[in-house]
Formats: structure tokens, sequence, C-alpha cells
């Protein structure tokens, strides 16, 4: 979970339904989901799996070309909080068993811009791409900033 300066929580994140959700907890008991943004996951319009309450299944962006595999995990926000980074590997024999594909793909880092008052967004500029690694496709999971704040703590 991050929180920016504006009292706007850029997580929780949900692996197996794809999402990244925004609320807005300037008031702490009445928390307001001002942005979301679909990335992934195993519900998903091909996919034939339904969310249980009937509500369609998001169709997922390609970037770069390349369909997105596997569900936001890992976040880090920026030191500005307009940006937040994401990688899509939880844990690596869960990564085989509920995407399959991704373990031959590799994984990915993408950005999302952070509107501060409420918005998310991709950025289908920004994506790196962990399938060419020189031992093969890899499953990037960590993300830190060094210097950064407690999100970003590198334990040495």
């Amino acid at each position: 979970m991050t929180i920016n300066p504006k009292s706007v929580i850029n997580n929780p994140i949900n692996n197996n339904t794809g999402d990244i959700r925004q609320y807005d907890i300037s008031d702490p008991h009445h928390p307001r989901l001002v942005g979301q943004i679909f990335l992934g996951g195993v519900v998903k319009a091909d996919s034939g799996v339904r969310h249980v309450s009937g509500a369609p299944a998001p169709d997922i962006p390609l970037v770069k070309g390349k369909k997105l595999a596997g569900g936001p995990q890992m976040i880090q926000l920026s030191l500005d909080g307009k940006r937040l980074y994401v990688t899509n590997s939880l844990f690596s024999p869960w990564d085989k068993q509920f995407y399959a594909d991704l373990a031959h793909q590799g994984s990915y880092l993408l950005q999302i811009d952070v509107n501060q008052n409420g918005g998310l967004s991709l950025n289908t500029n920004f994506y790196v791409d962990f399938s060419a690694e020189p031992a093969g496709p890899v499953l990037a999971h960590e993300i830190r900033y060094p210097g950064g704040d407690c999100t970003s703590d590198i334990w040495i």
C-alpha cells in the first residue's frame, strides 16, 4: 500500500482480478474509490472466467504490441507521487499455477500515471520487457528506489 502526500492510496492491488485501485482517504472512516485500472488478472474478457457479481470482465490493454499477462503485484510510487511503477510477478510457483504463460513470456515493468486528485492511466510508452534476458525470460518482482522513502527501503 502506498499513500501520496494528498492522502490518496494508490493501492490495494489484486493480482487475481488484475486491478489497481486508488482511494481518497482524506476521511479515513469513509474511503472513496477515485481511480481503478485493469492490467491483467484471471478475470478478463477473453479468459472465460467471470466475476461472481456478474460484472463484465475488462479488456486488457496492449503495451508496445504485447498483451499484458499475469496481474499487477509489486508497486513503487515515485517520490513526487505522480507515477506508480508495477511488476507482474507474485511468487514463481504461484505465477506458474495461475499464469502459466508468464513463466515462458517473462514479466514486465509498467508505469501508471497518477492523477493525485483521482485517476490512474497506463503510460503505453513505458514498458520494460524481461522476456529477452541472457538466461531466458525472468519474473521480476521487487521495485526499489535507492535513497527513496519508506516504500523503497533497501535492506543490505
